[in-house]
């Protein structure tokens, strides 16, 4: 017959056990000796075993005991984060997120999946731009935390992600080839625009521009038409797309930072809440230099 465990029965088997005594455990649990020694009694009677042995002053843990302790630990973990769960503020409203374009597909769904699901009466509403009017909007309080794409870490609790910035293109493409060298940047406000350019002048590679809007899909509708190649973060490249080999010639292009920012203020809580979200999505992230 299934019976169910008194949580508090397990913590008082921790503390016994982490303690060495009945006394110093009643001491942290702020109890009587004799109520200590009640919920262990009860404990074993439960279990039918007995779990701790007296050796002179001290008890130690018999053998079923030892097998208790790694499962104990699980199961106050278990609960006190059900607990948590549980007993959270319900939040309710609208919350605008800033996202850049280049973020949107490859990280925020399995984000904004969790968050919906588990904050069912907050709406959540994208605000996509890139990272310099987003920055913006977040100033002039029309979007309650944004991410962004930079050429410079966040403070500590802000940064996200590190990755290296790279050349993509066409799988087995020609446009890397090409002279002057086809290249699709996106608007004057893109992030990886300026860096771009600079390592092209440095290496003394012409160039020619291909698509010169914000739209990313245009973007990369050139690259994979082979008309152009992109600056992109490797661990975000698409899958029908491909890093350009190294023998094209091309100048290695600088790190870049996915950086998460809230008010000044620090922002509302329901802000807070799916601030933490993003960390956690961000932090499965695989093949990057994760913070």
């Amino acid at each position: 017959m299934t019976r169910d465990i008194d949580i508090s029965l397990i913590r008082t088997f921790l503390a016994v056990a982490e303690s060495g005594g009945m006394t110093p455990a009643a001491q942290a649990l702020n109890l009587t000796q004799g109520a200590v020694s009640q919920k262990i009694q009860r404990l074993e009677a439960l279990f039918e075993t007995v779990l701790f042995e007296r050796y002179h002053r001290t008890i130690r843990l018999t053998a079923d005991g030892e097998r208790l302790m790694s499962r104990a630990y699980r199961l106050i973990s278990l609960n006190d984060e059900t607990w948590q769960f549980m007993t959270r503020p319900e939040f309710t409203g609208e919350i605008k997120l800033g996202v850049p374009l280049d973020i949107i597909r490859p990280m925020l769904p399995s984000i904004m999946r969790r968050f919906s699901r588990e904050h069912p009466k907050i709406q959540l509403t994208l605000i996509c731009d890139v990272t310099e009017t987003l920055l913006a909007r977040l100033k002039q309080g029309e979007v309650d935390l944004t991410l962004t794409t930079e050429s410079v870490p966040g403070k500590e609790g802000t940064l996200l992600l590190r990755d290296n910035l790279v050349w993509i293109g066409a799988p087995n493409g020609e446009a890397c080839w090409q002279k002057p060298l086809p290249v699709s940047l996106g608007s004057e406000f893109c992030a990886f625009r300026g860096p771009t350019l600079k390592a092209l002048d440095k290496a003394t590679i012409d160039w020619l521009a291909v698509c010169n809007v914000g739209n990313l899909e245009s973007i990369l509708a050139t690259v994979e038409a082979d008309m152009a190649v992109a600056p992109y973060l490797s661990s975000l490249i698409p899958a029908n797309l491909s890093i350009v080999s190294a023998e094209a010639g091309l100048p290695p292009l600088p790190a870049h930072y996915i950086n998460l920012r809230l008010p000044d203020s620090g922002g509302s809580l329901i802000a807070q809440e799916l601030a933490n979200y993003i960390r956690q999505g961000f932090a499965s992230v695989p093949n990057a230099a994760l913070v």
